[in-house]
């Protein structure tokens, strides 16, 4: 349980739906009072490993404003109000890859910064991926679906192909979860 209270909140900055900061008056566990807190709100997220019946997870080649070349990326996105994090889940994945999936597994939410907020990241994995129809071209990255087997993720994730954290975090928590390949073979740690 979090000892941490809340005292008093001031909005600094309204941006956006996509960006507030306040500053928060807090007090600690042992009593102790600290004024001025920075605190970010930012919407809560999801990002999606999609695993296709023949093995192969569903990646996207992005080329992101603060990413400092090309990167892989998980399909995922914000969610949007009236959602949960697996309605939210479903719709990025059919949106940026066209698949949808059968089977879902929560792979855990966590806070994005534990001392200034910025939202919660909501990993899942999906399996079953199949085709439902084309992907909506809206994002402004202009996203290539790539489909990678387990061993080229996990090479990603080593070699810093995933340049986000929460993509490099997602498929590197996703590896620990993957299903064994078509067939019962063995696979590489």
């Amino acid at each position: 349980m979090n000892g941490w209270t809340t005292v008093a909140r001031r909005t600094i900055l309204a941006h956006s739906r996509f960006l507030t900061v306040e500053e928060h008056d807090v007090r600690l566990p042992d009593g102790r009072r600290i004024d001025g807190w920075p605190w970010v709100v930012t919407p809560d997220y999801v990002n999606v490993v999609a695993i296709t019946g023949d093995g192969r997870a569903l990646c996207l080649e992005v080329d992101k404003y603060a990413c400092d070349a090309p990167s892989l990326s998980l399909p995922g996105g914000f969610i949007e109000a009236g959602e949960t994090p697996l309605d939210a889940a479903r719709r990025e994945l059919r949106e940026e890859t066209g698949h949808s999936a059968s089977d879902w597994t929560a792979l855990g939410s966590y806070a994005v910064d534990g001392n200034r907020g910025a939202g919660h990241a909501h990993f899942f994995l999906a399996t079953g991926a199949a085709p439902t129809g084309g992907a909506v071209a809206d994002d402004l990255e202009n996203p290539t679906c790539v489909a990678l087997d387990r061993d080229a993720v996990a090479a990603a994730v080593r070699e810093g192909a995933f340049r986000c954290l929460p993509w490099a975090a997602g498929a590197a928590i996703a590896l620990a979860h993957w299903p064994a390949p078509p067939g019962g073979g063995r696979r590489s740690p």
